[in-house]
């Protein structure tokens, strides 16, 4: 029996910004020692991941999603960067949103509608960021603080974003760009 695929919703980021951050990684890439960098089109900031969905669940979904398109279209700030995970061994690489109250109720909203869908309800504080880089492959003896603060300073330029749109995306993992939108939803 074949797995079932996997799912998220995000709001996917504008080809100006997904050239913005493509420069950052190019930047970074030979600097940080990360498995896994981001391609410059699956760049995105996660507002619910939903894992293994059937069809018929996923179609539920995409009904009661309809729910968000008449929410207002807002703005952001991006750019600051950062980590997750122990600075020794960072687990993941970021840059940072910004000015978010907006973002922060569109995220409650589809978190409320995907619990009416019966997807879990994600118990973790939500942490607003875009991915650029994962899965650290560096020595834990390297002096990673040094790194970050160079990083840190070196990319400090923060950018606007207009949201307008919220997708739901359908993961590939074998596919150089992994993420496919399968379902998308416009702000007002």
């Amino acid at each position: 029996m074949a797995s079932l695929p996997h799912y998220f919703i995000a709001i996917p980021l504008p080809e100006e910004l997904q050239n913005y951050f493509s420069l950052w990684r190019n930047e970074l890439h030979d600097k940080l020692p990360y498995k896994q960098w981001y391609h410059k089109q699956d760049l995105h900031i996660t507002l619910k991941f939903l894992g293994a969905v059937n069809q018929e669940k996923i179609e539920a979904l995409y009904h009661a999603l309809k729910k968000v398109e008449g929410e207002r279209a807002f703005e952001l700030e991006v750019g600051s960067i950062g980590i997750f995970g122990n600075p020794k061994r960072p687990r993941v690489l970021w840059a940072g949103v910004e000015n978010a109250n907006a973002l922060l109720s569109i995220q409650k909203k589809i978190e409320d509608v995907c619990l009416e869908v019966s997807f879990s309800k994600e118990n973790r504080p939500y942490r607003p960021h875009i991915t650029l880089a994962k899965k650290w492959t560096g020595n834990p003896k390297e002096s990673y603080d040094n790194v970050l603060e160079q990083i840190q300073r070196q990319f400090t330029q923060i950018e606007r974003m207009h949201v307008h749109e919220i997708v739901v995306f359908q993961i590939h993992p074998g596919r150089q760009q992994k993420y496919e939108p399968t379902k998308r939803y416009r702000l007002s």
